[in-house]
């Protein structure tokens, strides 16, 4: 396992956690960075955030930065938010360092029961040994002491990277009775690290997986979308499958394509969640678009997701089979808001198409020739003396059509055979 690399802390968002940490030493307590990013660091991956964790209470944190310059976001759980400097803030430069999020600093706590299954009902403070103990995975339960230059491992998370595995700190059931989102954590992790989940850990998801479903629509949609969009989010599905979780998050896996659904993921290595929950859906036997109606409800997804992955369900197929296509029936759906999901989606079902090509390079072209101005309007249908009704927008979309596919090119022309569209 490789050291703590140096070049991690060279992030305007580390700079602010070395900052705090030093300000915490100077005052007299313990401070060191906890968690995800000690993890991330160890893995030669930037870390998106970074945690601090302390000996000093949360009042005492707010004493040694002030009151104005923190957040008691999470001060019943021992967790202060500290803003970057005043200096910082109140620039007007758009400089990172200007956008600099609270930095979390969080206690060091032993935690009571959960009887809620998400949430201690009351914490106590401690040292960094019960603070690691309290924790949900090894991987994530280790320290870094800036003052020392070491990895602070109480619980085995160094060993664990190097076997690549992902294992409860302590008795797994309890972990996961504790927070019954912990099971799908589990997951989540395996998938966007790439570990295996070990084995003890594995056997307490299968028993305890039907304590999944008294967790919230929103922490689960949360989660999901991690591992959706994972490069490879077809080990995660199956390990859903595998472990009980998806008969309570989302049952009609079991209907998976597995083969299929593996070669359209190996296409997509970046991707967003709309994509990334199009193609699962489309390798789905069940159908697709109720599947989706369904997750909105359950995941507590977004209009705008809704909307996008839909498109792409309706649209996808489509491109793929849009190089012989007329432009007038190819350039509606490339000027839909989701133009670029649906094309996305495309390309992962048939990377090789020339119907995707083309919707591609379309789409990337001049948007005025993607979609020009129309050559007639409502308006120029009034005054030649026809009456708003009914047939106005087939008279206008014929017209619309005729000029994309080339048979009109210029307004006069337009005019002048607008008669024999309204025949």
């Amino acid at each position: 396992m490789p050291d703590f690399p140096p070049e991690i802390l060279d992030s305007p968002e580390a700079a602010e956690a070395v900052r705090i940490i030093q300000e915490l030493n100077r005052a007299g307590f313990v401070a060191v960075l906890a968690g995800g990013c000690v993890r991330d660091a160890l893995l030669g991956r930037k870390p998106k955030d970074f945690d601090v964790a302390t000996d000093a209470t949360p009042e005492s944190v707010r004493e040694v930065f002030g009151k104005r310059n923190t957040l008691a976001f999470g001060e019943s759980f021992g967790v202060i938010g500290v803003l970057p400097p005043r200096s910082q803030r109140d620039s007007a430069s758009e400089s990172a360092a200007a956008k600099l999020l609270p930095t979390e600093v969080a206690t060091f706590r032993a935690d009571g029961t959960y009887s809620d299954g998400r949430r201690p009902d009351h914490v106590t403070y401690g040292d960094a040994e019960a603070d690691a103990l309290r924790r949900d995975f090894t991987i994530n339960g280790m320290f870094y002491d800036l003052s020392k230059r070491e990895v602070v491992d109480y619980v085995g998370g160094t060993e664990d990277l190097k076997k690549q595995q992902l294992r409860t700190i302590g008795k797994a059931a309890t972990r996961f009775d504790e927070d019954k989102l912990r099971m799908l954590r589990a997951v989540r992790f395996a998938t966007t690290l790439g570990f295996a989940i070990e084995r003890k850990t594995f056997a307490a998801i299968e028993k305890h997986a039907d304590g999944i479903s008294v967790v919230s629509g929103e922490r689960i949609g949360a989660e999901m979308r991690r591992v959706m969009m994972a490069p490879n989010s077809d080990f995660g599905l199956e390990t859903l499958v595998d472990t009980g979780l998806s008969s309570h998050i989302w049952p009609q896996l079991q209907t998976m394509n597995w083969t299929e659904y593996a070669r359209a993921v190996q296409q997509t290595k970046h991707r967003s969640f709309e994509v990334a929950m199009a193609i699962a859906l489309f390798h789905l036997t069940d159908d697709s678009v109720h599947c989706l109606r369904l997750l909105f409800n359950d995941w507590k997804l977004s209009v705008a997701e809704r909307r996008a992955i839909e498109a792409a369900l309706t649209h996808a197929q489509m491109i793929t089979e849009c190089d012989s296509l007329p432009w007038s029936r190819l350039q509606p759906i490339l000027i839909d808001d989701d133009a670029e999901i649906i094309v996305a989606t495309a390309r992962a079902l048939a990377p090789k198409s020339r119907g995707v090509a083309r919707a591609a390079k379309a789409l990337s072209g001049d948007p005025d020739v993607l979609n020009p101005a129309p050559l007639v309007t409502g308006a120029d249908l009034i005054a030649s003396g026809l009456r708003p009704g009914p047939e106005f927008k087939a008279i206008l979309q014929s017209i619309r059509d005729d000029q994309l596919d080339g048979k009109l090119t210029d307004r006069e022309d337009a005019l002048q055979r607008l008669p024999s569209y309204g025949k």
